[in-house]
């Protein structure tokens, strides 16, 4: 545990000029450390991290870091740049870079070491030290905490003197404020917000408790601290927990950055809400970045960010609903393989069971997926409001799903029942009730109101101009034909191949799966070209490192050899990291071919029941032979765009020669290759 740094991970006179260089002089160190297996991988995480959201900070940090499957051990590895480095930080270069590598399977030990250095990145002190540092040996021991005691923090001062009657003296308690931090990866930032604010809030004499929801753990604040608490920062890039406990507090709720680079104006922030009352800018069903972050409420960010916050929602509902759909639709699949398709009209199993005879092992493997289809929709509404509003929309989100089946309204009037379950709920959570009923609120009194509420939309307002919206749209997709339906396979196999997992990919899937939940011939075709099109990226890969190789690392001609099972698995993401290594050509080229998939799959009438599993579920799907012969036309496209791009660069010699100058993504492709 104590090795997390050593002085070979050190570099004080880091020569890199751009951060991809950086990173990689560092990852290098690391190899030679034997704490990551495979730099290139290792280096396309940190980049697909980097893309989340920049790495630089306030005071000269840049902190590039990732949990990778190919680090086998928590690892620290520290350069300094006389010269600076752009990690987009608001004040400019860093000159204290810190890569941090976490395995995939980190445990809470070497997690919590990794936050506590994030804490003290933000101690002037220490960034001094670092930058005063000589010998490689010392600044690694210092990253890794070893140095002498510090004397009592001025908060415990300022305990000692509140416990001795100096706040008595000055008239009034301190100003106290509750905080929750988070980020995507939970290893750095969250813990350096956590760190600033507190640090600002000794300075403004304002008394602040965080809680870190990161990856040391989640230890909930106490219920009476937040119950003394006058406010509350949210400073978080993934939902808060538990959003419920902070109801009816006055709410500064921004992103982590900010909670890092400006402290004070948060706390200043909070403390004018507080003056003026503002006890309903928080509820428990409040998941975005509101008017604390700098903007007027009903600004044009704002809006920017619900829409961000109700893809949210939505995709909760969709993640939630497919393993349903995974079941129920492959044992339908597999009934009708056996049975064919009049199988789903026989009797009971409950009544007619022979063990013998196939049809009544088709029958019951129809029956038990049907069962599953049922709850397709309920589930879909339940966990849409559950991401809005947490556990009491869970019941009204249901009962709407419920009642969108009963009025024929479907898959969108399941999504519309979630959105009204969730809204219902955040109203009344925004009620202030005494505290006697609090505790009987989430699990009697908010699930009872909102779906008599929710009830009376479906049934009486909503649900029959939704049914007749759902049989329009019914109805367009079983019309589709000629032109019309290739233009929805391009449309359809570029969302897939864009993003390749990503939002675009979930949006396009979530439209296919939908239509499963009452299939037509339509919808069928829908989620055909839609798996076609999400095979292509990964199996383009593997054949362009098969019938290329010198254009592709080691890494990625091992890669592609897992890429050709992912892709006939309809893993689109086994494509990532060659998008993450040269996004400039790897992803038009799969967008290419996963269009001309989408459309000939479209074409050809191709049908499929299963929402998932490749080519292992071929037998069942309408039209094999031709769906076989749309991938493999994507996969050819894609395969010579991609080669074709990479073999033009590779034959420009200075221009690759002044990438690797660089230390661009690509020059690390063309030394290799």
């Amino acid at each position: 545990m104590s090795e997390l740094i050593t002085a070979e991970l050190v570099d004080l006179d880091l020569s890199a000029t751009t951060k991809d260089a950086a990173a990689r002089s560092l990852a290098e160190r690391m190899v030679a450390a034997h704490r990551v297996t495979d730099l290139d991988g290792f280096l396309a995480d940190v980049a697909a991290r980097e893309a989340q959201m920049p790495t630089g900070l306030d005071g000269g940090i840049g902190i590039p870091h990732c949990r990778s499957e190919h680090v086998n051990a928590p690892t620290l590895a520290f350069g300094r740049s006389a010269a600076g480095i752009d990690f987009g930080a608001a004040d400019g270069p860093a000159d204290l870079i810190f890569l941090i590598a976490a395995p995939a399977g980190a445990d809470d030990d070497h997690l919590t070491i990794l936050s506590g250095l994030a804490r003290r990145l933000m101690d002037p002190e220490f960034t001094a030290a670092l930058r005063a540092g000589s010998d490689p040996a010392a600044v690694a021991a210092l990253n890794r905490g070893e140095e002498p005691a510090e004397e009592p923090a001025p908060e415990e001062e300022r305990a000692e003197d509140t416990e001795s009657g100096t706040a008595e003296a000055a008239g009034s308690a301190p100003f106290r404020i509750v905080a929750v931090t988070s980020c995507p990866t939970g290893i750095a930032h969250t813990y350096m917000a956590a760190e600033s604010l507190a640090a600002a809030g000794r300075a403004e004499g304002v008394e602040v408790t965080v809680e870190t929801q990161g990856s040391a753990g989640f230890k909930k604040l106490d219920a009476g601290v937040i119950a003394a608490a006058d406010a509350v920062i949210w400073a978080h890039d993934v939902e808060v927990r538990e959003k419920a406990r902070f109801r009816g507090k006055p709410l500064v709720d921004v992103g982590v950055k900010a909670g890092i680079n400006r402290p004070a104006e948060l706390i200043a922030e909070a403390r004018r809400k507080a003056e003026r009352g503002e006890t309903a800018a928080v509820s428990e069903a409040d998941g975005g970045r509101g008017s604390g972050d700098g903007g007027e409420e009903g600004s044009g960010a704002d809006h920017a960010h619900f829409g961000v916050r109700l893809r949210t929602y939505l995709m909760s509902g969709v993640s939630y609903m497919v393993p349903f759909v995974a079941a129920g639709g492959l044992l339908i699949a597999l009934s009708f393989a056996i049975g064919g398709y009049e199988i789903a009209s026989a009797k009971s199993v409950a009544d007619h069971f022979v063990w013998g005879e196939a049809d009544s092992w088709a029958a019951l493997l129809n029956q038990i997926g049907s069962a599953a289809f049922a709850f397709l929709v309920p589930v879909l509404a339940g966990y849409i409001a559950y991401g809005m509003a947490d556990r009491p929309a869970l019941v009204p989100g249901f009962v709407g799903g419920s009642i969108a089946l009963t009025v024929n309204a479907g898959f969108l009037g399941g999504l519309v029942a979630g959105l009204l379950a969730g809204a219902v709920v955040m109203a009344i959570q925004r009620v202030p009730v005494h505290a006697t009923l609090r505790g009987i609120m989430p699990v009697l009194v908010i699930p009872l109101i909102a779906s008599a509420v929710v009830g009376f939309l479906m049934f009486i307002v909503v649900g029959k101009p939704i049914a007749s919206l759902q049989n329009a749209l019914t109805d367009w997709l079983n019309g589709l034909s000629g032109s019309n339906a290739v233009i929805l396979g391009v449309v359809l196999g570029l969302m897939m191949c864009f993003d390749m997992g990503g939002p675009l990919n979930k949006v396009a899937y979530a439209f296919a799966v939908g239509g499963l939940a009452d299939p037509t011939d339509g919808s069928l075709k829908v989620m055909a070209a839609v798996m076609a099109a999400g095979m292509v990226p990964p199996l383009a890969m593997a054949l362009a490192t098969t019938v290329r190789k010198k254009l592709f690392t080691k890494t990625e001609r091992e890669n592609g050899r897992a890429a050709w099972v992912l892709g006939a698995s309809f893993i689109t993401e086994g494509a990532i990291p060659f998008a993450a290594a040269d996004p400039l050509r790897v992803i038009p080229s799969v967008m290419a071919g996963g269009a001309v998939t989408g459309a000939l799959s479209m074409a050809f009438g191709a049908t499929l029941r299963a929402p998932h599993g490749g080519v292992f579920v071929v037998p069942l799907i309408g039209q094999p032979f031709l769906y076989l012969l749309a991938i493999a036309a994507g996969t050819l496209v894609a395969t010579a765009l991609v080669v074709l791009l990479k073999g033009a660069r590779r034959a420009a010699p200075d221009a690759a020669g002044e990438a690797g100058a660089t230390g661009s993504d690509d020059s690390r492709v063309t030394v290799a290759a």
